[in-house]
């Protein structure tokens, strides 16, 4: 088991949201529930005490700043519009004193195939992604260059980004326009400062493999860093400049294998000589499942710590934890033992000690929340510095290594930055002030953590959402199946924005008097690899729909739910799982509401490219291909339309990059003529993340009156 320390923080993270008295009977609008503001993409800048974070409040996107000691939030940019113009990338100069950051409406979802960004409002004007900078101290927000993923220069003065697949430079406070910095051929990405700012590591994406390189100046030939055929990432400056860290992973290609069965991918930790571009290996993965490249939260999390360690992430027991090795070689040491996922990772600014956070501490139901943690490079002697009911996660560590802040929130408040000196103690919130005084949080009620087992026998955990009603007889029940797939609901507000959003209409539902049961159901992250991939699941054979129908039977078997009026609904994957429900067992689910879900795997995983159209013609296609095909078939709800009788909303933005919005068409067609009765809502130039609040508004206002129609609720006014 994890033994851990308790800081002075004990039970002050309940208080950081007033009384928890729960008036989950009060009745509130959709409105009033979506009134929260959700902070994101928290930051510190590498010296003092600022740092600075995204809020969205109702659509609106914005840069807000605090500093030590007073912690007074200030907000940084005038964007006053929901327009659905993401922020992103946020990052600080070295000194504090600027700020850099990716404004777009595409920063969550998936490149489109003609290069065109999203444009939810309809404007007649493309929309653009371009980077901005301000000042931390004040001034305007103003726009540096179109392009992504920017660098700042250590030495403050200027910023390198990606434009076409190629690397430019602008200055930080604008002036002339950007210019081409260097040019490689393939993809440039991953552009990476040396830390005295004369040199820029980047890798290029050569197709099958990639290269790690190195610029250095206009005169100078591109330094190529231990060059093979394998793939790379996360480079990482040592800190004296002279060596990079970097994973390796194997290149494309490769004999044809399984497509059903999982396969292990290893990889490798090196370094290379800046000067000389020589190469050196750490660290070895072993050949199996459990040393496959990790696939969560920052994947590899690379960093240099104190004594010359490596610091990264590996599965190696079957849990995302953190591990620590000298550059020169040797066995790695695990830092973070037990059953639980570490997720985001930072490094204190001495690179002694790890800041993180994961789903344990003392509380069982842990699991189901995030805490911050920190331990030493050298020693697995985790220190926890939030316990309590909330959830607290990505943590930074303020330049002057005094204090942590990280996002924190509860059952019954969003997101907000929180402060907690580095030792330990009482955390105090950030912008409180911020939430709407008509938020319906206080009338939430406290979700509760449930257990139940699927028919194969795997143990299966969920949060259920029920309000307080006297003489209401038997309500409704409803499962939430989240997308993802590898996400994880939790005992309150989530980390993601589009989740906090799911978690919001979950109480509204349970307000007006349904029983709702969110089900954490394999494939999802939390509870160990094993489970995070499981066998036959999604395209290869859908093993997790048995966990739906346990969460099904689960409510039915409530004396206070009525077994036959239990819905469902869900998006992305869970919109899939929704439909999946309805097309197996309309004698179960009574109704469902289907967010943009997946319903053919086979042409969904052609335009993913997880059946590559041709390859059936190919003499090199994996042996178990026509196979693999027949179950991505008999996977999808397409498949068992014959039997689909109850009612269905499908609600899905026609401009979707991640899952197509002709899912939902080919769908619709096919019901037709079969009886059922279905409603749909197709937003125009709306994306996967529904990118305007006005959208969010609109999709869940949908959803609580189809289902209250359809279902009822059994709350009596």
């Amino acid at each position: 088991m994890f033994a851990f320390r308790t800081t002075l923080a004990s039970i002050a993270m309940l208080n950081l949201c007033g009384p928890v008295v729960a008036r989950a009977q009060e009745r509130f609008t959709l409105d009033q529930a979506l009134a929260f503001p959700i902070a994101d993409g928290l930051v510190a800048a590498p010296e003092g005490t600022r740092i600075a974070w995204i809020f969205e409040e109702r659509g609106v996107r914005k840069v807000w700043g605090a500093e030590g000691p007073s912690w007074t939030a200030r907000r940084l940019t005038q964007f006053d519009q929901d327009d659905g113009q993401e922020i992103s990338q946020l990052s600080f100069s070295r000194n504090g004193q600027s700020l850099v950051f990716v404004r777009n409406a595409g920063g969550g979802n998936w490149a489109s195939p003609d290069g065109v960004d999203p444009n939810p409002t309809g404007s007649p004007v493309a929309a653009k992604t371009q980077i901005w900078a301000v000042r931390f101290t004040g001034g305007t927000a103003h726009s540096l260059a179109e392009g992504d993923a920017p660098a700042i220069s250590p030495r403050g003065d200027r910023v390198a980004f990606i434009r076409g697949g190629q690397a430019f430079v602008v200055g930080v406070e604008g002036g002339p326009p950007a210019v081409s910095l260097f040019f490689a051929r393939g993809q440039t990405g991953s552009l990476t400062w040396s830390p005295d700012g004369s040199k820029l590591a980047f890798i290029s994406g050569r197709g099958a493999h990639s290269l790690l390189g190195v610029f250095r100046s206009a005169s100078d030939p591109i330094l190529w860093v231990a060059p093979s055929s394998a793939n790379v990432a996360s480079p990482r400056w040592s800190p004296d400049g002279t060596r990079i860290a970097f994973a390796k992973l194997p290149g494309q290609g490769g004999v044809a294998q399984t497509q059903l069965d999982r396969h292990p991918v290893p990889w490798e930790l090196w370094w290379g000589d800046a000067a000389t571009g020589d190469g050196h290996v750490v660290w070895r993965s072993p050949a199996t499942i459990a040393g496959s490249f990790p696939d969560t939260q920052g994947e590899v999390n690379l960093a240099w710590g104190a004594g010359d360690r490596l610091i990264f992430t590996a599965h190696l027991d079957g849990w995302p934890h953190l591990y620590s090795v000298p550059t020169g070689g040797g066995d790695p040491l695990l830092l973070t033992p037990g059953p639980f996922m570490v997720e985001y990772v930072t490094l204190s600014p001495d690179r002694r000690y790890v800041v993180y956070n994961a789903n344990t501490g003392p509380d069982p139901a842990d699991d189901d929340r995030r805490h911050v943690f920190r331990v030493a490079v050298d020693s697995p002697q985790p220190v926890q510095l939030t316990p309590g009911a909330g959830l607290e996660w990505n943590p930074v560590v303020t330049g002057d290594g005094r204090t942590v802040a990280f996002l924190a929130a509860t059952a019954r408040r969003s997101p907000l930055p929180t402060v907690v000196s580095f030792d330990g103690g009482e955390p105090k919130a950030i912008a409180v002030d911020r939430v709407p005084a008509n938020f319906a949080g206080p009338s939430f009620v406290e979700p509760r953590k449930v257990v139940f087992r699927a028919s194969d026998g795997l143990t299966i955990h969920g949060q259920l959402f029920e309000a307080s009603a006297s003489g209401a007889g038997q309500r409704a029940g409803l499962i939430f199946v989240h997308g993802g797939p590898p996400r994880q609901m939790l005992l309150g507000f989530h980390y993601m924005p589009y989740y906090a959003r799911d978690y919001v209409m979950n109480q509204y539902l349970a307000s007006r008097g349904f029983v709702v049961l969110a089900v954490n159901y394999r494939l999802g992250i939390g509870y160990g690899d094993a489970f995070n991939n499981p066998a036959a699941a999604g395209p290869n054979g859908a093993s997790e729909y048995l966990d739906v129908v346990a969460g099904a039977k689960y409510l039915q078997a409530m004396p206070e739910v009525d077994p036959k009026r239990v819905g469902i609904w869900g998006g992305s994957d869970g919109g899939y799982l929704t439909a999946l429900a309805l097309a197996r067992n309309s004698d179960v689910f009574a109704a469902g509401v289907d967010l943009h879900g997946v319903h053919n795997w086979i042409t969904h995983n052609v335009r993913a490219g997880g059946f590559p159209a041709g390859l059936a013609e190919s003499y090199d296609r994996p042996p178990d291909y026509a196979k693999a095909l027949d179950i991505a078939w008999k996977s999808s709800p397409v498949a068992d339309v014959e039997r689909w009788r109850s009612p269905v909303l499908f609600i899905h933005g026609d401009d979707d990059r991640n899952v197509h919005v002709s899912q939902t068409v080919d769908l619709i067609e096919r019901l037709k003529g079969r009886g059922v009765r279905f409603e749909e809502l197709i937003i125009p130039d709306e994306t996967h993340d529904w990118l305007l609040f006005r959208s969010w508004l609109r999709i869940t206002k949908a959803t609580a009156a189809f289902l209250s129609r359809e279902l009822g609720t059994g709350l009596r006014p």
